[in-house]
Parts: structure tokens; C-alpha cells; sequence
């Protein structure tokens, strides 16, 4: 017995031997095939993705940055390498070569770790701005070793992806002639890989956070009590069932000021505001959800008050306080405001997967509203204001064909943080009076369309409100804003241009890694109120200025509670 084990074990223990042989065996094939331009060039491009972006990262997120920045730069330089082996370049000589990896071996390891070092205090100010403390010490071999593993993985596939293709064009060429094996190598290989990228990514990575989110959009607040009110959907007379809300719908309806808080305000008499909120699980369709929050508004009797506004929330169905809020303290409460859910999924994760919902959400309930809406009396109806935040100012957007037809539907319309594919407001910074910058574009005079930074950007020259018809609020700082893929082979006019406030002087463009750095910047958008995607107190100027409302004054907005952004 005692035998067999011994046998046991040492046949277990050769068959380790071999497996980490041939681990070793196939580490050593790569690195004999690593191609010196591919390796410079990637270590350029990690210098270059350590330099500033418009946030502050964190050490895994700036490992990945820059380990997609090797694995780019590597492709590159193989791709140049090929290029000049077909141009008929001579390859240099064994002792040049080894010489060239041992210069580059030196450089690589001076250069990476100061210039790390040196990232973290080219970030100090945005960091210090948003109130972020920079990384610890060990942090910064880890973010090298993020960096290394993320190149090597996605390096390694593409390898195996072009050996995939050389040995099935290798089989074919038994049978067909050479051009012709090759075509059709890369097609089935080419196939294959897309094919189980999307099976990836839909059956795998998308069913499960849309596993985890709706888990999460059924859940609720901590403290949130179901509203009694008649005039909040998912209350006792509401025709929306209160579980069918979302967790950011149930916040939103019972949440907001009460009228003895308005009046603490105000100094003048309140009543209750109306909210209407229909979720996703509330009726089988977008259109479905949009009629229903019709018939609520009309039970609400919203008709009756002075402001009706629709609202298109955010990704995961937010309607923010912080632009909620204003309007019923500058209305005395005499207000409704109606959205309709599209997703549960975060902004970033639905921008990528349900753009079109969103689209369709901002469509069905502006002209559901207003379509019952411009039946009314023009002297017994509310004015009619429409909002939205980040995907949600994308989807109410949608509504519209352009300004001239957002002006002639509504009294007002605020755009707070619209990505940068918001078709209208593209054609705006496109159309710019000549001169002005694109991160703070003029449209024809500025009175009706303005965009603002800050509240200051809201003001006139003598110090007064403007009263333009739409608003985009949009800051310097914003990636949500400026992302674009453009940025990978474009510098956008926003670097080129005079830097706007929290942009720092040190970011420039790069082909390639400023994509990376702005996709990195998403992650962290909403920091500190006027940086990045955090908008707070900008909201309430910007609403004064579009409604200028009766009876508001200075006074009024000073003891207006501060209402945070998002999250």
C-alpha cells in the first residue's frame, strides 16, 4: 500500500511537472516572439496614459488605462514592424537588437516608476479640488502590475486569435489555393470570435447585471415610507402600484419639500406638489407607461396647477431632488412633475445598451402630455417645462426635431450634463458663433439657447438673470460630456482651445490613450458640486433664468436648502 502511494504521488507529482513545463515552454515562445517596436512603442504609450485626464483615478483604474495603452501601442508597433518587413527594410543585425532591448529594458525601468510618481503630483490639484486623497505607496506597483497582466491578457488573445487563423488557413491550403485559404481563415476565425464575444457579453456579463440591478431596482431606500398623499403615484388612491415604483421611483415620489418647508422659504403660502412616477413594472410598455402617467396627472389634477414638467431620469430611473426640488420651491408647491422608468441599469451601462429606450421614454411621455396638454384652454393650463440629467437629458432630447420646435412646445427646457452625442446639442456647439469655445459654446445671440458652467455664465452684464428658453449645463470637467470615440484619432477643440475651470493645464491629447483616459474618467464622474458630473448649484440659477417665476426673489433662493446631486 505504502507503495502504491508512493507511486500515486509521484506519478501526480510528474504530471504537475509537465503541466508547469509546458507553462514555462509556452511563456518562453512569447517572450522569444515579443517584437521590439511593439514593446517601445507600448512603453511610450504608458508613459503618455499617466499623464493627467480631467479626474483623479485610482491605482486599478489606472492600471487598466495603461495596460490598454501597452497592449495598443504593442499592436502598433507590430503592425509597423510587418509594414516595413514588406517594404523590403532590411531587420537589424542580432548584437543592434539585443543592444536596442537592453537600452529600452534601462529606459523602461527609470522612466515608468518616476513618471508614476510624478502622475500622482501632475493630479495633486484635481485631487485637492475634488477631495480625493492621492495613493498610497504600495499602490504603485500594484497599478504596474495591473498594467502588465491587462496587456499580457489582451495581448495573449490576440496572438491566439492570429494562430487561429494561421493553422486553420494552413489545413485550407491542402485544398485551395493560397489567397483564397486566407480569406476565408480570417472570416470563419473573425466570425467566431464576434460571434462569442456577443454571446459573452449579452448571455454572460449583461444577464447578470441586469440579474444584480433588477434585484437592486426592487429593493428600497432605507427610512422610505409609502406616500399616503393622493397626489404621489403609489400611494393608496394612485393608479400605480406603490411595488412597482423601482427603487428610484418609490425615492422620488416620497420624497421632495413639504409645503410648511416652502413656506419656510418662500415666507408665503404653500401647497402639497404633485409627483407622478410609472415604473417599469408598472405596464408592459414605454408607450403603456406613458399613458398611465397621463391618467395619473389628470387624477392629480395637474392640470389645474401652475408648472407641469416632464422629467426623462436617469439610466437607473433617478429623478434627482437637485432638479426637482427648485422648481417646487419657486412655484410654491403649485406644480407636477411626471417621468416614466426605461431602465434600472446604471447611466454608463444603459448609454451602452439601451440608448434607444431612453430615446423612446423622452418621446412617448412629452407627446402624451402635451398632447392632451395643448387641448386645454391656453389661458387654463400650466406651463409646460421638460428636464433631464445625463442619459436622461439625452432622452428628453428626443422629443424634439430642434430648438425652433422645443421653443414653440414648452416654456423652458434644462439639459444638465448631456453626452456628447445629444443630437441637438451637437448641431448647437457645431453651429457656435465663430470664436466662442465648445466647451461654453454662443448660439446666435445667446437668448435663446445658452449654456452655462456656473451660475455667473447665467448672468448679464449687469448683474441680472438672462431669460433664455433652453439651458445646457455642461462642465469643463465633465467626461460624461466630452467622451466621444472620436477622441481616439481627433483632438477635440476643447484641449485645443483656452482650458476651462478644473481642466488642468498639463492634459493633452494623444491619439489613442485620451479615449482611454476619459472611458477611465466615467468611472468617477460625479466627485465634488462643480467638477466633473456633480451638478448642484448651478440647477436653481439655471431655473430662475429659464421661468423667471413670479414673486421669486434673491432672498427666496438664499434660504433654499442646498439639495445634493447625484450619488
Amino acid at each position: 500500500m505504502e507503495a502504491d502511494r508512493v507511486a500515486d504521488q509521484a506519478r501526480h507529482g510528474s504530471a504537475a511537472s509537465h503541466r508547469l513545463a509546458g507553462v514555462r515552454h509556452w511563456l518562453r515562445h512569447y517572450a522569444r516572439h515579443l517584437s521590439f517596436p511593439g514593446v517601445a512603442l507600448g512603453w511610450l504609450l504608458v508613459i503618455v496614459s499617466l499623464t493627467p485626464s480631467l479626474l483623479p483615478r485610482s491605482w486599478i483604474v489606472q492600471g487598466i488605462v495603461s495596460g490598454i495603452a501597452l497592449a495598443q501601442g504593442y499592436g502598433l508597433g507590430v503592425a509597423i514592424a510587418w509594414l516595413a518587413r514588406h517594404a523590403g527594410i532590411p531587420r537589424p543585425g542580432p548584437r543592434m537588437r539585443q543592444r536596442a532591448w537592453y537600452t529600452l529594458a534601462a529606459l523602461s525601468a527609470i522612466s515608468v516608476p518616476l513618471v508614476t510618481v510624478l502622475s500622482s503630483r501632475w493630479e495633486a490639484p484635481i485631487r485637492r479640488a475634488v477631495g480625493v486623497a492621492a495613493p498610497s505607496p504600495p499602490a504603485y506597483p500594484a497599478e504596474l502590475a495591473v498594467a502588465v497582466l491587462m496587456a499580457a491578457g489582451i495581448v495573449g488573445a490576440a496572438r491566439l486569435i492570429h494562430d487561429a487563423h494561421g493553422s486553420l488557413a494552413g489545413r485550407l491550403r491542402r485544398y485551395l489555393p493560397v489567397p483564397a485559404a486566407r480569406l476565408i481563415s480570417v472570416g470563419v476565425v473573425s466570425a467566431a470570435v464576434l460571434g462569442l464575444a456577443a454571446l459573452v457579453t449579452n448571455q454572460v456579463l449583461l444577464r447578470a447585471v441586469d440579474v444584480g440591478y433588477s434585484a437592486t431596482n426592487g429593493g428600497s431606500l432605507p427610512g422610505l415610507a409609502r406616500p399616503v398623499s393622493p397626489l404621489r403615484s403609489g400611494s393608496p388612491s394612485s393608479l400605480v402600484n406603490w411595488s412597482s415604483l423601482g427603487m428610484e421611483g418609490r425615492a422620488f415620489v416620497a420624497s421632495g419639500p413639504t409645503p410648511a418647508q416652502i413656506e419656510r422659504v418662500t415666507r408665503r403660502h404653500a401647497v402639497e406638489p404633485i409627483r407622478v412616477y410609472v415604473g417599469l413594472a408598472s405596464a408592459p410598455t414605454i408607450r403603456a407607461e406613458a399613458s398611465l402617467a397621463l391618467r395619473e396627472l389628470k387624477r392629480t389634477g395637474a392640470f389645474r396647477r401652475a408648472l407641469l414638467a416632464i422629467a426623462v431620469p436617469t439610466g437607473r430611473g433617478s429623478v434627482y431632488d437637485s432638479l426637482a426640488d427648485p422648481l417646487e420651491y419657486m412655484y410654491g408647491g403649485d406644480t407636477a412633475i411626471a417621468a416614466v422608468q426605461y431602465s434600472y441599469l446604471p447611466s454608463w451601462i444603459a448609454f451602452a445598451a439601451q440608448r434607444p429606450q431612453a430615446r423612446q421614454a423622452g418621446r412617448a411621455l412629452f407627446d402624451t402630455v402635451y398632447g392632451y396638454w395643448s387641448t386645454l384652454p391656453r389661458e387654463h393650463r400650466p406651463r409646460l417645462v421638460i428636464f433631464g440629467e445625463s442619459l436622461g437629458a439625452y432622452g428628453a432630447e428626443a422629443a424634439f426635431s430642434g430648438v425652433a420646435d422645443m421653443t414653440a412646445r414648452t416654456s423652458g427646457a434644462l439639459f444638465v450634463g448631456a453626452p456628447n452625442s445629444t443630437e441637438v446639442r451637437q448641431e448647437l456647439t457645431a453651429g457656435r458663433v465663430p470664436g466662442s469655445p465648445e466647451r461654453l459654446p454662443v448660439y446666435g445671440n445667446g437668448r435663446v439657447v445658452r449654456f452655462a458652467g456656473s451660475p455667473g455664465d447665467l448672468r448679464l452684464p449687469g448683474g441680472g438673470l438672462s431669460h433664455p428658453a433652453v439651458v445646457y449645463l455642461q462642465h469643463a470637467s465633465d467626461p460624461v460630456v466630452w467622451w466621444s470615440p472620436a477622441l481616439l484619432w481627433h483632438k477635440p477643440d476643447w484641449l485645443a482651445e483656452p482650458r476651462g475651470p478644473g481642466v488642468p493645464s498639463t492634459m493633452q491629447w494623444y491619439p489613442f490613450v485620451t479615449f482611454w483616459q476619459i472611458s477611465a474618467d466615467l468611472i468617477v464622474s460625479s466627485t465634488t458640486p462643480g467638477y466633473g458630473h456633480y451638478y448642484g448649484p448651478e440647477i436653481p440659477t439655471a431655473w430662475a433664468a429659464i421661468l423667471h417665476p413670479p414673486g421669486w426673489t434673491s432672498a427666496d433662493a438664499a434660504r433654499m436648502p442646498r439639495v445634493s446631486g447625484p450619488p
